[in-house]
C-alpha cells in the first residue's frame, strides 16, 4: 500500500501540468459578451449634430427592418479605419445609423467628406449618455438591432475587411 501513496504526488503533478497545458493551448474567447444583447434598445431621442440629416431616437429602431446602430467619433482613429468597411455594408443595403460621441457639427461635416458617409441618421450625444446606457466603452463600436428594436450584438472596436462578409449575412438573415 505505501508503495501506491507514492505515486499520488507524481499522478497529481501530471494532472496539473496537463490542465495548465490545456489551457494555454485553447484559444481564449475575445468576444464582449454585453449584458445587453437580446434586451430592447433604451430609449432615447438625440437631435441631429447636422443640419443635412435627422437626429436619432430609438422608436426608429422597431419599424421592422434590422439596422446598425454605430458609435463614433471625428476625433477616433480607429473611426477612420473603419469608415471603407460601413460604406461597403452601406451599398450592401446595411442601414447604419451613427452616434457622435462628444463632438462638433464642423469635426462631423470634416470627417464625412475625408471618410465617406455611410450613415441614415447622426444624433448627438454631447454627454455620452446613450453611449453609457448601452454598455459602450469606447469609441467605435457597432450595435446590430433587429426589426424589433432588440440588441442582436455588439461589436467592440473598429470592424475588420474580414467581418463584413459576415455581418451582412447576419442583417439578411434579421430580414
Amino acid at each position: 500500500m505505501s508503495r501506491q501513496l507514492i505515486w499520488i504526488p507524481f499522478a497529481v503533478a501530471l494532472g496539473l501540468l496537463a490542465l495548465i497545458a490545456w489551457g494555454l493551448y485553447k484559444p481564449a474567447d475575445r468576444t464582449v459578451h454585453s449584458a445587453l444583447v437580446g434586451q430592447t434598445l433604451p430609449a432615447f431621442d438625440l437631435p441631429p449634430i447636422l443640419p443635412t440629416k435627422p437626429g436619432l431616437a430609438s422608436t426608429q429602431f422597431g419599424a421592422g427592418k434590422p439596422r446598425l446602430l454605430n458609435v463614433f467619433a471625428s476625433w477616433c482613429i480607429p473611426c477612420v479605419a473603419e469608415a471603407p468597411q460601413l460604406l461597403r455594408l452601406q451599398q450592401a443595403g446595411v442601414v447604419i445609423d451613427a452616434v457622435a460621441i462628444r463632438d462638433t457639427s464642423a469635426d462631423i461635416r470634416q470627417f464625412l467628406a475625408r471618410n465617406g458617409d455611410p450613415y441614415a441618421a447622426i444624433g448627438d450625444d454631447k454627454t455620452s449618455s446613450l453611449q453609457l446606457a448601452l454598455g459602450s466603452s469606447g469609441v467605435p463600436e457597432t450595435f446590430v438591432i433587429d426589426g424589433r428594436g432588440r440588441i442582436v450584438q455588439q461589436h467592440v472596436g473598429d470592424i475588420r475587411e474580414d467581418e463584413v462578409p459576415g455581418l451582412i449575412a447576419l442583417m439578411r438573415g434579421l430580414q
